[in-house]
C-alpha cells in the first residue's frame, strides 16, 4: 500500500519530481505568501522600510534609469504577485497552456520560454513607458508576460488544437491568441485598468520567436540554451583554476604535449646510445626518471 505524502512532502516530491508547470506553479505561490507574509510583519512591527524592501526586490520599475539599477526586477517580477485574483488567473493559464506546452516540448523549452518571455516583456514594457509615457510611472509585477509567451508559442505552433473553456466552450488556440492580442492592442494607453499591455505584447513576441526555425540552431531557444551552457562551462573552468584543481586538457593539448614529451624522451636515449648514461645532465636524467614513473 502506497504511503501518503503530506502536503510539504507532496510539495518537495513535486519540486523534485514534478513536471517543470507544476514547478513554476510553486515557486509562483511560495513567493505569493512570503510578499504577504513580509506585508504581514510590517503591520506587526510598524516598520515601512519593508514595503521598500518589497517593491526593490520583487517589483520591476518601468523606467529605463530604474530597471538597469535593479536588473534583477526583470526575473523576480515575474514570479511575483499581490493580488488574490491577479495569482489565480494567471496561474491558471500557466497550469493548462504549461502542461499542454509539455505534451509537444521538454520541460527546459518550457523553462526558457516562461523566463525570457517574461524578460522580454518586462524589456517591452520599460520600453514603452520611457518612450511612450515617461510622465506615467509605474511598477510592474506578474507571470502575465510569461504566460502570453507560452502560450502565444502553442497558437502559432498548433492553431487549430482545441481548449474548452470553463470545460464546456471549445475554442481554437488561434482564436484565443487573437482574442488576447486585440485586447492588449486595445488597452494601450489606457493606465486606469492598471494592465501591462506591452509586457503581454512582449511576451507574445516572443513566444512567436520561440516557435521560428524550430530544431535547428537559428531558433532562439536554442540560441539562449546554448549560451546558458557555455557562460556555465566558462564558470566552471574559472572556477576550478581559481580552487587550484587541476585543468581539464583538451584532446589537442595532450596529444601536442605527448609528442614533446616523446621527442625529448628519444633525444635523451639516443644521447644514451651514443655516450652512455653518464652523458645525461641532472634534468635529462631526472625527466628520464619521471617518465619511467609514468608508464
Amino acid at each position: 500500500m502506497q504511503q501518503k505524502r503530506n502536503l510539504f512532502e507532496e510539495l518537495k516530491f513535486q519540486l523534485n519530481n514534478g513536471t517543470m508547470t507544476n514547478k513554476l506553479v510553486i515557486i509562483n505561490i511560495c513567493v505569493f505568501l512570503l510578499i504577504h507574509l513580509l506585508y504581514a510583519l510590517e503591520k506587526i512591527s510598524g516598520n515601512d522600510i519593508i514595503s521598500v524592501f518589497i517593491e526593490k526586490i520583487f517589483t520591476l520599475e518601468a523606467t529605463l534609469i530604474g530597471s538597469l539599477s535593479m536588473p534583477w526586477a526583470f526575473v523576480t517580477s515575474i514570479f511575483s504577485h499581490i493580488g488574490l485574483m491577479h495569482i489565480f488567473s494567471n496561474l491558471i493559464f500557466l497550469y493548462f497552456a504549461g502542461n499542454l506546452f509539455e505534451r509537444y516540448f521538454n520541460s527546459r523549452m518550457l523553462l526558457l520560454t516562461y523566463l525570457f518571455g517574461g524578460i522580454a516583456g518586462g524589456i517591452g514594457e520599460v520600453i514603452s513607458a520611457t518612450l511612450l509615457f515617461p510622465n506615467d510611472y509605474h511598477t510592474v509585477l506578474g507571470a502575465s508576460g510569461s504566460v502570453m509567451a507560452i502560450f502565444t508559442a502553442l497558437a502559432f505552433y498548433s492553431p487549430n488544437t482545441k481548449v474548452f473553456l470553463f470545460g464546456v466552450l471549445p475554442v481554437r488556440l488561434f482564436v484565443l491568441a487573437l482574442f488576447f492580442l486585440a485586447n492588449d492592442l486595445i488597452g494601450i494607453g489606457n493606465t486606469n485598468d492598471h494592465i501591462a499591455h506591452f509586457a503581454h505584447l512582449g511576451g507574445a513576441l516572443f513566444g512567436f520567436l520561440a516557435m521560428q526555425n524550430l530544431n535547428t540552431d537559428k531558433n532562439i531557444l536554442s540560441k539562449i540554451d546554448k549560451l546558458l551552457i557555455s557562460s556555465r562551462n566558462f564558470l566552471r573552468k574559472k572556477r576550478k583554476r581559481s580552487s587550484g584543481e587541476r585543468k581539464v586538457k583538451t584532446d589537442e593539448e595532450y596529444n601536442y604535449e605527448k609528442k614533446n614529451k616523446q621527442d625529448q624522451t628519444d633525444r635523451i636515449l639516443d644521447k644514451i646510445s651514443k655516450s652512455g648514461y653518464d652523458s645525461l645532465s641532472k634534468k635529462e636524467k631526472d625527466f628520464l626518471f619521471n617518465q619511467s614513473k609514468n608508464e
